[in-house]
């Protein structure tokens, strides 16, 4: 076998010796964005007006919370006369829905813009603008941009005639006889915004309903730039570029981020209901232009034609339920996700995190992660806890002994993914699953072949939550699965 040296890595950990725990973030946002402050601060707002602070990803101290005039991330949104719920006005519950807010450093004004949506029911929302001076706010609401669920009683309520005008045949599109067509018009929440690589800035949003769409923003105001109606390329003078799904099948959260070292537009989603047993799960898709088209690793799309009923076989599955050896917990229902690249260039996504045994209990999570030498993301397994990717790389001979290998399947249910015990050595894989595997000498990158599937991955060294020495290899698959293997260490 080719280099052959001995692995450097420290002596395999016993099983029995494997410590067990998980971490304890305090932080408890749902649909979590971070924006990084200039002096290093970690600022990450959520759902249900929720923001905290942090300076190392784990521990956050919380600075706002709950939908209240008193809260301090915005100084206007909750007095009269109450314009950014106007035409959506109260939930069931009486109150007001404030969701899934993304900020972004505007460079061309100067100012820090958040894009939210105030929502009633699970077709009437719309998406509104605030701004402001300082990262934490507060911020000024300023505008609504988009609209979904209208009807012919409340239109006039939008800025849908302003847009569109009021021929009444060409208002037929989007109102049927039984009212807003949201089989194939978006659900307007989730929206997140990023700069593509030539400075354009855009605005991914949308939530079951008609599925994911894409606008363009116009860099001074921030409002929509409304493309010219082309249905063989699912363009919609009002709402933009349908990127993915439709007839109401559950993807939501989407975030698109432009990778500037590999030249793509990576579209993470949300598949599933966010529920602890909803099996809510994390995919990617990816682009060489921000509108598309957008391919999982098998190369598949899927737009309003497709087989949206096996909605479960597209988009390339990074993580789902699942534990470890060393957890003491069983995390289930990852989503509402978005990433950032922080000042070192380390690439992290974050994301809420339900678990099993605990009803609704939800905490923000980050892990660090990185692109696979063809330029797919790949998750690493245990919380960020500072790891760093090798700078002289690993050899052939590097990953050996035994590895719990888990596989993130496809599948959009409560079922947990665990774990089976292999054993690596001399490039083959025995135990409970059996195959091969080459690290590129000198480099981060392995490929592993089992039962036929090629997975092309990242190793890293990195502390699990337990405090135990690992080495991991996270690495995505051609049948668009998702595998980690762990190897414990002294």
């Amino acid at each position: 076998m080719e280099n052959s040296k001995p692995s450097v890595l420290p002596k395999e950990l016993k099983e029995e010796d494997i410590k067990k725990g998980s971490v304890k973030t305090a932080g408890s946002l749902h649909d979590p964005q971070i924006i990084v402050g200039d002096d290093g601060t970690y600022y990450c707002y959520g759902t249900h007006m929720t923001a905290a602070t942090s300076d190392d990803l784990i521990t956050w101290k919380s600075w706002a919370n709950k939908v209240t005039k008193a809260n301090k991330i915005f100084d206007n949104l909750l007095v009269e006369p109450f314009d950014a719920f106007s035409y959506v006005g109260k939930n069931t519950e009486r109150s007001y829905s404030v969701w899934a807010p993304s900020v972004i450093y505007n460079k061309t004004t100067g100012k820090y813009m958040m894009y939210f949506c105030t929502t009633s029911t699970y077709i009437k929302s719309n998406i509104t603008v605030a701004v402001s001076d300082d990262i934490k706010g507060p911020y000024h609401y300023e505008k609504t941009i988009i609209y979904s669920g209208f009807t012919r009683p409340d239109v006039a309520k939008t800025n849908y005639y302003d847009i569109m005008g009021e021929d009444k045949e060409l208002r037929k599109r989007y109102i049927t006889a039984a009212g807003f067509n949201n089989q194939l018009w978006p659900n307007a929440i989730d929206p997140a915004m990023f700069y593509d690589k030539d400075d354009r800035l855009w605005m991914v949003y949308g939530s079951w309903s008609g599925g994911i769409f894409l606008l363009e923003l116009d860099k001074e105001t921030g409002d929509p730039i409304h493309p010219v109606t082309d249905d063989d390329a699912e363009i919609d003078a009002y709402y933009g570029k349908r990127l993915i799904g439709g007839g109401h099948h559950p993807i939501e959260g989407p975030y698109i981020h432009y990778d500037e070292d590999t030249g793509y537009y990576y579209l993470f989603l949300s598949y599933g209901n966010l529920q602890a047993d909803g099996g809510y799960q994390i995919r990617v898709l990816r682009s060489e232009t921000p509108d598309g088209t957008y391919t999982d690793l098998s190369g598949k799309s899927l737009g309003i034609n497709g087989d949206l009923d096996a909605f479960a076989d597209y988009g390339t599955k990074l993580m789902g339920n699942y534990t470890l050896p060393s957890l003491d917990v069983t995390y289930m229902a990852p989503g509402g996700q978005s990433t950032f690249k922080d000042k070192d260039g380390k690439l992290y996504i974050v994301y809420h995190q339900r678990y099993a045994d605990k009803g609704e209990t939800h905490n923000v999570r980050v892990h660090q992660m990185a692109m696979n030498e063809d330029g797919w993301p790949c998750i690493f397994p245990f919380a960020t806890s500072g790891e760093t990717l090798s700078a002289e790389g690993y050899k052939q001979s590097d990953p050996v002994g035994t590895f719990y290998v888990l596989d993130h399947g496809l599948s959009v249910d409560a079922k947990v993914n665990n774990p089976v015990k292999c054993t690596f050595k001399n490039g083959k894989i025995e135990g409970a699953l059996k195959g091969e595997y080459t690290v590129k000498d000198g480099s981060n990158y392995v490929t592993i072949n089992i039962d036929g599937i090629e997975y092309k991955g990242v190793m890293i060294n990195m502390t699990d939550e337990a405090g135990n020495n690992t080495f991991c290899i996270s690495a995505v698959g051609n049948n668009n699965h998702s595998i980690w293997c762990v190897h414990y260490m002294e």
